[in-house]
């Protein structure tokens, strides 16, 4: 999954370097308390050459943007330098490592928040600026792709962007065809079993599997679960779409309704309404054209109406 991330989704000649028969998950016996009870992030390392090169993966899964992710992108990093220095993880040269970071953001809204940390510091005029903090990090935003972007790529990733994005019938389907093909070998079977466990916790926690199917362990069953439930939901989506379009037609000719009466009654108290005053009335939401009806009974121009 983190070479078919790098591969698919980074850009840049180095990428290509990269020798991924050396990719390994750094080994938490030398990486401090505080990065290793972030569960939600991942330190990987791979070759470059004769060197090693960090990729620290943060994964965002909060639902609001954090404005101020540049300063913890930063902390974290300099919290893995330092055990790097303190178990010996050097360069030959008693360099640091260069260290790769990474934003992986599933939110719905747009993220918005500086990928640079000088960004977020105040403009400073002359020389003073060379010494503010300075740190890029790359920004992942699902939500970013279209599922027309995804389609080509033999990419993992890819493929758990797509499921992510969109929850339509036949792009799940296609997506675990994919996944079936992809990951035949015996060796593959952890992927394999994760991605069941995402169906069957984030797609199918709210959709009973059926008896015949029994529990789902493998990708084979979530294939067969889709073509069993897939007209079902159909039929649901469709329900639930005519539903609130019913909705939305009843509140809009109730909001209809109150305009045409209180439009009445304006005119038969104070005459032909100025066009000003009917824009006014058709710009109001239910709550105002209500208070301004309760006011009808107790004004004695059209100003004791709209001016309070």
């Amino acid at each position: 999954m983190v070479e078919d991330l790098l591969k698919g989704f980074v850009r840049g000649e180095w990428v290509e370097q990269l020798d991924f028969s050396t990719l390994e998950k750094v080994s938490e016996s030398y990486i401090s308390d505080d990065i290793r009870d972030r569960e939600d992030d991942i330190v990987w390392r791979v070759r470059w050459g004769k060197s090693w090169i960090y990729i620290y993966l943060l994964l965002e899964f909060q639902s609001t943007v954090d404005h101020w992710m540049g300063v913890r992108m930063m902390t974290y990093v300099g919290l893995l330098y330092q055990d790097l220095i303190r178990t010996g993880k050097l360069t030959k040269t008693k360099k640091l490592p260069p260290v790769f970071p990474i934003v992986l953001y599933n939110g719905k809204t747009c993220w918005n928040a500086a990928t640079d940390l000088n960004e977020l510091v105040e403009e400073i005029p002359g020389s003073l600026r060379r010494y503010q903090p300075s740190m890029s990090y790359l920004l992942l935003a699902e939500h970013n792709f279209r599922d027309q972007e995804l389609q080509p790529l033999k990419n993992l990733v890819a493929a758990l962007f797509r499921l992510e994005i969109s929850q339509e019938p036949a792009h799940l389907a296609a997506v675990v065809e994919n996944l079936l093909d992809w990951l035949k070998e015996p060796e593959q079977a952890s992927l394999r079993r994760a991605f069941t466990v995402w169906f069957h916790r984030v797609l199918f926690a709210d959709k009973p599997v059926p008896k015949k199917i029994g529990p789902l362990n493998e990708l084979s069953e979530v294939r067969v679960m889709l073509a069993e439930r897939v007209q079902e939901w159909k039929k649901e989506w469709k329900k639930e779409a005519i539903q609130e379009g019913l909705r939305e037609g009843l509140q809009k000719g109730l909001q209809k309704g109150k305009f045409s009466m209180l439009h009445q009654l304006l005119e038969y108290k104070f005459g032909t309404l100025e066009a000003r005053i009917v824009e006014q009335l058709q710009a109001a939401n239910d709550q105002q054209l209500e208070e301004w009806g309760k006011r009808i009974l107790t004004a004695t121009t059209l100003n004791d109406i709209f001016d309070n």
